[in-house]
């Protein structure tokens, strides 16, 4: 009786037909098994997935330092004297003594005006002053001839107060032309333009020969060897600045730095003066006054800059700017706890310092936060934490 191959195998492998065909049928399902599973795995040419494994991510370590805090705030530079130099009398120019930019002192002629009109006007004046004084002698010499009378009952005594309020009338005559000629004099002598103390000459936009009327710019005289320059704080911030200085005055002083429009360090430091009585409504800020010296004439009036105000908290929470992520205007951090799993957490700062946060609430001294990669994590994740010595950040950042 011929036998099917099924049939011959089965008898090969075990004399019982119905074990060997279950051995069969089982090795061959594996068989199957092991075929699909290799040939999903090869059908893109990729390795097996290996299981999830904690990625590995840089954290830091908070803690608390003694900090310095810098604001820099918009500066406007202004001469400790600025003054426009306006004409007195009306005219024209006739001479401009001095040009455009070059250092004056105080009294140095700057312009000539025509003075011929003042001059007669002077001449006058002095004219009408001696005729004055020579009626007030006449009246003088008139009281004295009827005070003589009087004496002798030769007249009435009602002649001599006659005479002797003319003589008043004549002193206040000569008083009146002397007024007359003083202002004459004043007139002629404003003619006469000076500076009106130690400075340098701005822009001079009249010329020779320019009508002038009373009152037109003439120039403007800036006394420069010393500078103010004004910046505007915020009431928060001005809260800071005065708190500081009571709780710890050793440490902070009214000293700051200002940066020109280059970028580059003024080298002379000032000194706050004074502040302003009031904020201002608009802005919610206050001005302040601080003082440069100015030897080198560098700075101008009118000038801009940028002031840095120091402000040193000897506790100082720092968070980096790169741990943090932000959603509707709230700042979030991750926290790693001992476990490595990361939980995000709120915060509430209370400045900014270069690449850091200086945190108000949220975050303690001693917890960890993951310092980069935040934007791949989920809350409750797990993570491999690698440490970062907050420290070299620091360093990183001076």
């Amino acid at each position: 009786m011929n036998q099917t191959p099924l049939e011959t195998a089965l008898q090969t492998v075990s004399p019982h037909p119905a074990a060997a065909l279950r051995q069969w049928l089982w090795g061959g399902a594996m068989f199957a098994a092991l075929t699909a599973c290799l040939s999903s795995c090869s059908v893109d040419g990729k390795a097996p997935e290996k299981a999830d494994v904690p990625e590995v991510l840089p954290v830091v370590t908070l803690k608390t330092t003694e900090q310095e805090l810098f604001h820099d705030y918009v500066a406007d530079v202004q001469a400790v004297r600025n003054v426009e130099v306006r004409a007195q009398v009306a005219g024209f120019i006739e001479q401009i003594f001095v040009d455009e930019g070059r250092p004056v002192k105080k009294g140095q002629p700057l312009f000539q005006l025509n003075s011929s009109a003042y001059q007669n006007q002077l001449s006058q004046a002095q004219a009408a002053l001696a005729g004055a004084q020579a009626q007030a002698g006449a009246a003088r010499l008139e009281r004295d001839r009827v005070r003589l009378l009087v004496d002798e009952n030769i007249i009435a005594k009602t002649e001599l107060a006659l005479t002797t309020s003319k003589v008043k009338d004549a002193e206040a005559r000569v008083a009146q032309a002397r007024a007359g000629e003083a202002a004459a004099r004043l007139s002629l002598s404003y003619t006469l333009v000076r500076a009106p103390f130690d400075g340098i000459i701005d822009r001079i936009p009249l010329k020779r020969g320019s009508i002038v009327e009373q009152g037109m710019l003439l120039t403007t005289v800036s006394d420069l060897h010393e500078v103010y320059a004004y910046f505007n704080v915020g009431e928060g911030e001005y809260l800071q600045y005065v708190k500081a200085r009571q709780q710890h005055p050793d440490r902070h002083s009214d000293s700051v730095r200002l940066t020109l429009a280059d970028g580059s360090a003024y080298p002379l430091a000032g000194r706050i003066e004074t502040t302003e009585s009031e904020f201002n409504p608009n802005t919610g800020s206050l001005a302040f006054r601080a003082r440069f010296a100015n030897p080198q004439r560098m700075l101008k009036h009118g000038a801009s800059g940028r002031i840095r105000l120091t402000t040193t908290l000897p506790s100082a929470l720092l968070l980096p700017q790169k741990s943090v992520f932000e959603i509707q205007d709230k700042n979030y951090v991750y926290v790693v706890d001992p476990q490595g799993v990361v939980h995000m957490r709120n915060f509430v700062p209370q400045t900014r310092t270069g690449d850091f946060y200086v945190i108000k609430q949220g975050l303690k001294p001693g917890e960890r936060v993951v310092y980069e990669g935040a934007a791949s994590l989920r809350d409750g994740q797990r993570i491999n934490p690698r440490p970062v010595a907050s420290d070299s950040l620091v360093a990183v950042r001076q």
